[in-house]
C-alpha cells in the first residue's frame, strides 16, 4: 500500500455539511436500518511471532485472552492516526474480523483478519472499522460521519474514492472529536475503504469450503483437472503441527498423522496408505501442493 499521510487539519469541522446532503445535530426523522456489526474486534498484546510461507502467525496470551491471528500482504495494519506500521512483540493491538467470516474450530482462537490497529498509549487518535450506508451512518448505528469535499478517501492502493461510493465498501475511518449527540457525530481526518465480505475473497473457481478459502485465498493451482491447495499453509491453519522430511512432510495433530512425499500417489495415514488422484507437486518455490480433497480430509 502507498503511504497516505493523514490530512492535517488546524480544527475539527464538526457539524459541517456532508457532501450532497444536509447534517442535522441528531438524527430524529431520519430513518434508519441498523444491522449487526460487520466486523468482531479482539484485544490484546502481542507475546510471540513466528514466520511461515506467506505470512506470520502471531500470538496474543494474557491470561485468559489468548488467540493467534495471521498478517500477510492483504492485511491492512495501521496505528491510530493512521500510519502503516510493523507488528512487533509487545504491541497492544485490535484486530477485525468479517462478523459472517467462517472460523476455524481450534483452540486456541486463529483469525484471519482484514484490519490490525496497533494501540498506542499516549496517541489521541481513534479508529472506527465498520460499513456505512447512505448518510454516512455505521452498520451498528454508533458513528455519524460529516464528510466534505476535502474529506481524505482512498482505497488500498491510495486511489481516491468518492464520498458518494463509501456505502460500496468496508471502511477504517481515522478521527479525533466527535459531537455529544446520539449518535456521535466526527469529520474524520482519513478513510481507508477495503472489499465486503462477499467481495474479499475473489475465489470463482472452483467452489473451495469458506474454512479453507479463509486460509489460502486464492492460493491455488490446477493440475490434471484437480484443484491443488498449498499444503503447509493449510496444515497449520488447521491446527497440524508440520515436519519437513526434505521431499514432504509429516503432518500431526493429536493421535492423527499423514505422511506426504512428493511425488508419490500413496501417503501414509497413520499405519494405513491412502492414494492421491494427483501427486503432491512442488508447484512453487519451497512451496508443496496437494489435491483440495487431501484439505477437505483435513478439515473433518
Amino acid at each position: 500500500m502507498k503511504k497516505i499521510a493523514p490530512l492535517a487539519l488546524s480544527a475539527l469541522l464538526l457539524g459541517t455539511v456532508s457532501v450532497g446532503a444536509e447534517q442535522p445535530t441528531n438524527l430524529e426523522g431520519i430513518e434508519q436500518s441498523v444491522k449487526d456489526a460487520a466486523f468482531s474486534k479482539q484485544t490484546g498484546k502481542i507475546t510471540a511471532v513466528e514466520q511461515r510461507e506467506n505470512a506470520k502467525l502471531f500470538a496474543v496470551g494474557e491470561e485468559d485472552n489468548v488467540f493467534n491471528f495471521y498478517v500477510d500482504d492483504k492485511t491492512l495494519v495501521f496505528d491510530q492516526e493512521g500510519n502503516e506500521v510493523e507488528l512487533q512483540v509487545g504491541d497492544t493491538i485490535s484486530l477485525y474480523v468479517f462478523a459472517n467470516q467462517p472460523m476455524i474450530l481450534i483452540y486456541p482462537p486463529q483469525y484471519s483478519p482484514q484490519v490490525v490497529i496497533v494501540e498506542k498509549e499516549n496517541s489521541i487518535g481513534t479508529v472506527k472499522v465498520a460499513q456505512f450506508d447512505d448518510n454516512f451512518l455505521s452498520d451498528d448505528g454508533e458513528l455519524k460521519l460529516n464528510l466534505h469535499e476535502k474529506s481524505v478517501i482512498v482505497d488500498t492502493n491510495g486511489e481516491k474514492i468518492e464520498a458518494k461510493n463509501l456505502k460500496n465498501y468496508s471502511a477504517i475511518v481515522f478521527y479525533k472529536m466527535t459531537t455529544k449527540s446520539i449518535p456521535p457525530q466526527t469529520s474524520p481526518e482519513k478513510i481507508v475503504v477495503f472489499p465486503k465480505l462477499e467481495d474479499y475473497y475473489n475465489v470463482e473457481t472452483p467452489a473451495i469450503a469458506p474454512e479453507i478459502s479463509a486460509i489460502i485465498g486464492d492460493d491455488y493451482k490446477e493440475v490434471d483437472g484437480e484443484t491443488m491447495v498449498p499444503l503447509r499453509i493449510v496444515a497449520e491453519g488447521l491446527g497440524y503441527k508440520v515436519a519437513s522430511t526434505g521431499n514432504g512432510a509429516i503432518l500431526s495433530k493429536g493421535p492423527v498423522s499423514y505422511t506426504i512425499t512428493r511425488g508419490e500417489k500413496a501417503y501414509g495415514y497413520n499405519r494405513a496408505l491412502n492414494y492421491f488422484d494427483v501427486a503432491p507437486a512442488l508447484l512453487e518455490k519451497n512451496k508443496t501442493y496437494v489435491q483440495y480433497d487431501f484439505a477437505l480430509e483435513l478439515l473433518k
